[in-house]
């Protein structure tokens, strides 16, 4: 079991995962550091000069990558990162990976052939992206608009990532672990759609769009292009039914049932604009 004395590196403390792991760590009073562009600690993927300062005095890591590991910088990125946190003394790295991409693997594979010891979470899409991502939107106007059929997806609730996260940092039981985490149902858009109108009590619809047009709307929105183009490959290569199954990472991480989609949005009421029923 690490101890309290360890001090501890969040890098991406600003995103989803990493605001929550941040916290919750910081509310157990442990030391830690929460790196990000606009951060108390300046980390930025882009600028490798920032990495070493921020890995000044750090024990274990929680090492999420910017716009996603399947990008082509990716693996030197991590293989980088991963030697000079060796060379700076830190024990422990948990990576966050995403589930069918096979680019993502290979930067599994080398936080796990570091030499460091490590934890791979791997997750599926993230509940939160219809709370406090870009597909809130979609929400608030009652059209889910995205280019994807009925393909299933076993959506996983951040606050499920962030507490197997945090236990990986925490005990080295998980040590050498790779925690393939889902929630506990396949979920198409359609459905969601559904589960949304039904919690809510307001109509939510789901309407299949051309890529073109999706990639339009997010350009007119003034969405980062490298996030246009990480959604892209994300909706025309991975959601194709490679991840249409669940798994018991949560589970196996915690000894508990991952949340259903439905309580999620129950208890994020508020996120929506809608009052608790």
């Amino acid at each position: 079991m690490l101890n309290n004395t360890n001090t501890y590196l969040v890098i991406g403390a600003t995103g989803k995962t990493g605001s929550r792991v941040y916290q919750t760590l910081s509310n157990m009073g442990l030391n830690v550091k929460g790196a990000s562009r606009h951060g108390e600690v300046h980390f930025d993927w882009q600028a490798p000069e920032t990495w070493a300062i921020s890995l000044n005095n750090v024990d274990a890591v929680y090492l999420t990558y910017y716009p996603d590991l399947a990008i082509p910088e990716a693996p030197e990125d991590i293989a980088k990162f991963c030697a000079l946190a060796k060379i700076k003394g830190v024990k422990h790295i948990t990576l966050l990976s995403g589930r069918g991409e096979p680019a993502a693997q290979i930067c599994e594979e080398i936080v796990q052939t570091s030499g460091l010891s490590n934890t791979v979470v791997r997750a599926s899409w993230f509940n939160q992206n219809f709370s406090e991502g870009m597909f809130k939107a979609y929400i608030e106007s009652g059209t889910i608009a995205l280019p994807v059929g009925h393909v299933t997806e076993p959506f996983v609730d951040v606050d499920d990532i962030c507490d197997v996260v945090v236990a990986s940092l925490l005990d080295d039981k998980h040590n050498g672990e790779l925690y393939e985490v889902t929630g506990p149902e396949l979920l198409s858009f359609p459905q969601l759609a559904d589960t949304f109108s039904t919690v809510l009590d307001k109509p939510i619809r789901f309407q299949q769009i051309s890529l073109d047009s999706f990639v339009d709307g997010l350009s007119a929105n003034q969405v980062d292009p490298s996030a246009i183009e990480m959604l892209s490959y994300l909706f025309t290569v991975v959601l194709d039914g490679r991840n249409e199954h669940l798994t018991d990472g949560v589970f196996r991480a915690l000894g508990r049932p991952a949340k259903r989609f439905s309580d999620f949005v129950r208890d994020n009421h508020s996120q929506f604009g809608v009052s608790h029923a």
